[in-house]
């Protein structure tokens, strides 16, 4: 038989990884927590979790029974504020990759009186989280044509509005041979980047390497080199030209969860879709 803490027990240490800050977070020993989760494995006939020195990971049991842990433990929740005559808060545990413009998702808060949680990481990250049932949607790329897309985008030069090329309709690689560029450690596209100049023979200086945007935005603007950026990325003082030959594009979308509500979820994903193309379309 399954308790409801062997439950609690079971997603602190999904959503904590470690033993010990699972236990502190359910208020209880180690020891007791271990036991709990010993008692659930044992229940279950299965190991839940792989523990070694350094970190514990789900097992394939552990991931099956992950969305169904979440449902019951919300559905628990749930009831108890019904019961209570409480209203029922939600929290939206969003996930945001990292190399999409701020402005989206200050757009997006704006219009939201729920409870939100924002998660930020990579496409990879983001795709794992989905996976674990720690965040209930993601706005990320996507890819094979899952989820819902928001918008398609292309890359393009990013450059100081008072750069020389600033007023150019079209920029070749070659004319950048001098120029310093910031590199944008986190971007998807950073090794494609990479072998488009180096094939056309142009290896500049890089004054900066940086993984935040906003940062990247303002060594462009301070005129310290430019960069390539996705064209959502538009600000005063810098300036979009196409690069010509580069043709690389991304699908920007929202995928849920598999352990989520879609339709509870539906308001909230519809104002972040909504705000997105909002701003795509300059209003």
């Amino acid at each position: 038989m399954i308790d409801r803490y062997h439950l609690r027990y079971f997603l602190a240490v999904v959503d904590t990884g470690n033993f010990s800050r699972a236990a502190a977070a359910c208020n209880v020993s180690q020891p007791t927590l271990s036991v709990g989760i010993a008692k659930l494995e044992k229940s279950l006939g299965r190991p839940l979790f792989a523990r070694t020195n350094r970190r514990v990971a789900m097992t394939d049991a552990g991931a099956d029974l992950l969305a169904h842990a979440r449902t019951i433990e919300a559905g628990f929740a749930a009831a108890e504020r019904a019961v209570a005559g409480a209203a029922v808060a939600r929290t939206l545990r969003l996930g945001v990759l990292s190399t999409t413009p701020r402005r989206w998702i200050e757009r997006f808060l704006s219009t939201q009186a729920d409870r939100i949680e924002i998660v930020e990481g990579n496409e990879r990250e983001l795709r794992a989280r989905l996976g674990r049932g720690r965040i209930d949607a993601a706005l990320t790329i996507l890819r094979d044509g899952g989820g819902r897309a928001v918008l398609t985008e292309g890359y393009s030069l990013a450059l100081a509005a008072t750069h020389p090329l600033a007023g150019r309709a079209l920029i070749r690689a070659e004319e950048l041979a001098h120029e310093p560029m910031i590199v944008r450690r986190h971007c998807e596209l950073l090794s494609e980047t990479s072998r488009f100049f180096t094939a056309r023979g142009v290896r500049p200086f890089f004054p900066a390497r940086t993984v935040s945007d906003d940062r990247a935005l303002a060594y462009v603007r301070a005129r310290l080199g430019i960069t390539i950026m996705p064209d959502g990325f538009r600000e005063s003082g810098v300036v979009r030209v196409p690069l010509d030959g580069f043709d690389a594009t991304r699908e920007i979308g929202v995928v849920v969860a598999p352990h989520a509500d879609a339709r509870t979820l539906e308001p909230a994903l519809a104002a972040l879709t909504d705000a997105i193309a909002r701003d795509a379309d300059g209003g």
